[in-house]
């Protein structure tokens, strides 16, 4: 299809690297990237075994490394051999329930990896941006409905959101290196709540709807009055390629949100998304308002006009464009890599052509 609107990365000869390859957003960035026309490289731990690498089969899709960002020694030979043009990093421990049970390998993925991955970064010629990919959660949530902008506090209460807030404080410190040496770019990027076929982790909504959809088993809900901002996973994927354009193109990136528009919705609103193609049967469980937050809202409008990027998908599309992916996938009518593939094409149709004059 050719690099449609990155005019800067399309001028890069070395690889991208993306870290967290086989997780989720690692696997649809892949899979964006390559419709790109871009060739990959990819740096993270074997993939889980319900995972949509796997699914697509994408064993060997494009050269990988397989090994933990803790390992700083692995770190530093993977991306010399490598030598890759810009760095996505993805690779993380995700999830919140799990950091929870496991908080010193979460602090240690999460904050230790991501500067293993920036100093192997700063030692490498050929790198010129590393994107680090964080989340929603870092802002410090009082609950109120705020739509957090990226100059607002960050503070995390749960050791996922602050080892979350400590990738910020990594960032922010090879920020401070790279301006008293020749470095190239480094910023965060902070999503919200992603969703989109493929996704089989644990403790998220969607995932367990579609598991309890496989299953017809009730759908087990921890809180019906939490709200996210949900967006379908190739909209802030998209924006991340932008952001790392901008930066190549000289433009300063500190950190930028991207989020859809509209105010989150309430898991009860999707459950009403969900009910117009799938009928599942609830159990509402009992809230524990001590290890998620009720509301998370993001403003995005720094992206929308920086980057001139938006979101093609709205809250209710996203939900039920990744219904479609599971309908059409679980039915065997495509399989996991031809369905992808046809997203992708189709929302690569709907985004700019070219990225307008930025200033």
């Amino acid at each position: 299809m050719g690099n449609v609107g990155l005019s800067q990365l399309s001028l890069l000869k070395d690889p991208i690297l993306i870290t967290g390859h086989t997780g989720f957003k690692g696997t649809w960035m892949t899979l964006l990237l390559n419709e790109l026309g871009f060739k990959t490289v990819g740096i993270s731990l074997e993939p889980e075994p319900s995972s949509l690498y796997l699914r697509c089969g994408l064993e060997g899709f494009s050269t990988e490394f397989f090994g933990d960002i803790r390992n700083k020694d692995f770190v530093d030979k993977a991306i010399e051999e490598i030598a890759p043009s810009a760095i996505i990093h993805m690779a993380a421990q995700p999830l919140v329930l799990t950091s929870y049970q496991a908080p010193v390998e979460t602090f240690e993925t999460n904050v230790l990896g991501t500067a293993n991955v920036l100093n192997a970064a700063f030692q490498t010629k050929s790198v010129h941006a590393v994107a680090v990919v964080t989340t929603d959660k870092v802002y410090k949530n009082l609950n109120q409905g705020k739509r957090f902008l990226e100059n607002d506090p960050l503070e995390g209460k749960d050791p996922y959101s602050a080892s979350k807030v400590g990738t910020e404080t990594v960032v922010a410190a090879w920020q401070q290196i790279g301006s008293l040496t020749s470095s190239p770019p480094v910023f965060s990027l902070r999503a919200g709540n992603v969703v989109g076929g493929g996704d089989f982790a644990e403790d998220r909504l969607l995932p367990d709807i579609v598991r309890a959809r496989i299953s017809k088993t009730p759908l087990k809900i921890r809180n019906l009055n939490s709200s996210r901002p949900w967006q379908h996973v190739l909209d802030p994927l998209w924006g991340y390629l932008l952001a790392i354009d901008h930066a190549l193109a000289g433009h300063e990136i500190k950190a930028l949100n991207f989020g859809p528009e509209g105010s989150s919705l309430r898991v009860d609103e999707v459950l009403r998304v969900v009910s117009k193609n799938w009928q599942i049967e609830v159990e509402a469980g009992q809230v524990d308002q001590m290890k998620e937050s009720i509301s998370l809202d993001l403003n995005s409008q720094l992206s929308m006009e920086t980057l001139k990027w938006r979101p093609v998908f709205t809250q209710e599309s996203a939900i039920t464009e990744t219904l479609n992916w599971w309908e059409k996938v679980l039915s065997g009518s495509v399989t996991p890599f031809e369905q992808s593939q046809k997203e992708i094409k189709e929302f690569l149709s709907k985004v700019p052509a070219k990225i307008p004059n930025r200033t």
